[in-house]
């Protein structure tokens, strides 16, 4: 009995043993996974909360009162202060995303360098309009009267050769002849009749009109050049009969008749750009004026190409220039009115200034935006100005086969003939010329504007001549023109490009290339340093600057 009694308490004791070491395991396991979760729950029990990197980081510091915090509220569940306290102290990093946050500011850079990147390309192309607007009034009469000259002098000196005259003095009579026509065509149209019926109407119909004016002269600048080139080449193109040139008649009316068109045209646009001035509550010049904004709506959330983004630019050019010539028009005629009073002037002013500053910020808006939403960077503006420069050199060698006025036409769609027009018979019904002390003002006038064409000329050609050679082109302007298929196949011997020569070509080549080798100073190496650090963030600016030499034959193309 008493054996069977200690056998009973041995197995119960080891029993209770077994029971207390599986609870021992069993808290151990829990402890380790509770540690585990919550590395810092030894800590708090001796007040030494150290500093782990297991601690939670917030805006920087190890937030050691989100630790006691946590551990108070184990049990407890998710609450709207909770949720605050979290709000308000969580953190984050924004060198994590480092590429995306620095492209995000080249983008800045690039808004903050547009306008004046832009403003260069603007203010060059401005005065190459000006060069071949002032063509029009101070070389082009004297080219006439060489030409003229020429024929009266023939007889006597007797004819050698296979033409009359060069293909370059035909052309120049021809103009000759259509502003004449046009100008005295020009005489029957009434201006104050013109501006009396368009004041008559409301200002809603006045919007509209202009609006379609300014769509209509668009696309007769883009047709009219096509319309002037057909009249030259058909005029200077080698014939084999001389019936060939009876041609010539039915283009020449058709140059004629556009040009006489286009300068009504150009007329009723200042009528009633002079109506919104003249307005007592300049609501129609406001109007005129948000219609540069509505701009922005059609052009900024388009895609854009370099090709297209210049095509945009040069018309933007051709658009300012014509403005001002605009507003010229609508001052000399105000200013008839009031008797040339200058205290009339400072009135006019105010709403001169306001279109002007609406042209140029619409024009930087505009170029901003379109550069940001096509990833298109500042420097494309330089690209452009040298491809301008390109033609405006391209058009002084002895090899050329155009004139500047006309590869200007072609490149912004500038067509100086309707606003000569126009401005001339403006300027002669404004102006009274009486005696022999007008003539002799007259006379200085003149000569001041050759004057003023000839250093014009002199600058944007030197200028032009630096920026090919930072663009590299040099070697581009010596090569001969490839001739057409079509006119060798009838003439080979005539297809020869010398007869595209003038006679002063070979002379400005060589000051071309004169003006190109002293460019090679000091502080043009440094230029062209700064153009290679620019170079290697792009890819190949030479090929793009080939491509819009190929792709943006004309200007004027509305997209």
């Amino acid at each position: 009995m008493t054996l069977h009694s200690a056998t009973r308490r041995a197995k119960v004791k080891m029993a209770d043993l077994s029971g207390t070491e599986l609870s021992d395991e069993k808290e151990a396991e829990l402890e380790l996974n509770k540690r585990q979760k919550r590395p810092w729950e030894g800590l708090h029990k001796t007040g030494k909360v150290g500093i782990t990197p297991e601690l939670p980081e917030t805006l920087g510091f190890y937030d050691i009162s989100a630790v006691r915090r946590e551990q108070r509220e184990l049990s407890a569940d998710p609450s709207l202060t909770r949720f605050i306290c979290t709000e308000l102290t969580r953190g984050y990093f924004l060198e994590h995303n480092e590429a995306k946050y620095t492209e995000r500011r080249e983008r800045v850079y690039t808004c903050m360098r547009i306008p004046k990147e832009l403003e260069k390309l603007m203010i060059f192309g401005f005065f190459l309009c000006v060069d071949a607007f002032l063509y029009v009034f101070t070389l082009l009469p004297l080219r006439v009267l060489l030409a003229l000259l020429r024929l009266l002098t023939l007889p006597c000196c007797g004819f050698s050769g296979s033409r009359l005259l060069q293909p370059a003095q035909v052309c120049d009579m021809l103009r000759g002849l259509i502003l004449v026509l046009c100008f005295s065509m020009m005489h029957y149209v009434d201006y104050s009749m013109m501006y009396h019926l368009i004041r008559g109407q409301s200002v809603i119909k006045l919007y509209i009109i202009y609006n379609m004016l300014e769509v209509a002269d668009r696309l007769f600048s883009s047709f009219g050049q096509d319309i002037l080139d057909a009249l030259y080449w058909t005029a200077t193109e080698p014939k084999e009969r001389k019936r060939d040139n009876i041609g010539v008649i039915p283009h020449f009316f058709m140059a004629v008749f556009y040009v006489f068109l286009h300068a009504i045209l150009i007329m009723v646009q200042a009528s009633t750009l002079n109506v919104a001035f003249n307005s007592h509550n300049k609501s129609l010049l406001t109007i005129m004026m948000s219609n540069n904004f509505v701009e922005i709506k059609g052009s900024v959330f388009k895609k854009f190409e370099k090709n297209n983004l210049f095509q945009m630019s040069n018309s933007d050019i051709k658009e300012r220039f014509t403005s001002y010539v605009l507003l010229l028009i609508v001052c000399l005629r105000n200013m008839e009115q009031f008797s040339w009073n200058p205290e009339h002037l400072w009135v006019l002013f105010p709403d001169v200034f306001m279109v002007v500053t609406s042209e140029v910020a619409v024009d930087v808006i505009k170029h901003a935006f379109i550069t940001k939403f096509n990833d298109i960077t500042a420097d494309v503006y330089s690209e452009y100005r040298a491809s301008l420069a390109f033609d405006l050199v391209s058009s002084r060698q002895k090899n050329a086969c155009t004139d500047y006025s006309d590869s200007v036409a072609r490149r912004m769609g500038f067509i100086p003939l309707p606003l000569a027009v126009l401005l001339s018979r403006v300027v002669i019904s404004s102006v009274k010329v009486q005696g022999a002390l007008s003539y002799t003002c007259v006379l200085l006038f003149y000569l001041g504007l050759v004057t003023l064409k000839v250093l014009n000329s002199i600058v944007l050609l030197g200028k032009s001549c630096v920026y090919v050679k930072r663009a590299k082109m040099e070697d581009k302007l010596f090569e001969r023109p490839s001739t057409a298929p079509s006119s060798s196949a009838k003439s080979p011997s005539k297809a020869d490009p010398a007869r595209c020569r003038t006679p002063s070509a070979s002379l400005t080549s060589q000051w071309i290339l004169i003006v190109i080798s002293l460019c090679n100073t000091e502080e043009e190496e440094e230029e062209e340093v700064a153009q290679l650090a620019s170079e290697t963030k792009h890819k190949n600016p030479k090929k793009d600057l080939l491509e819009i030499d190929r792709f943006t034959i004309c200007g004027n193309r509305i997209d």
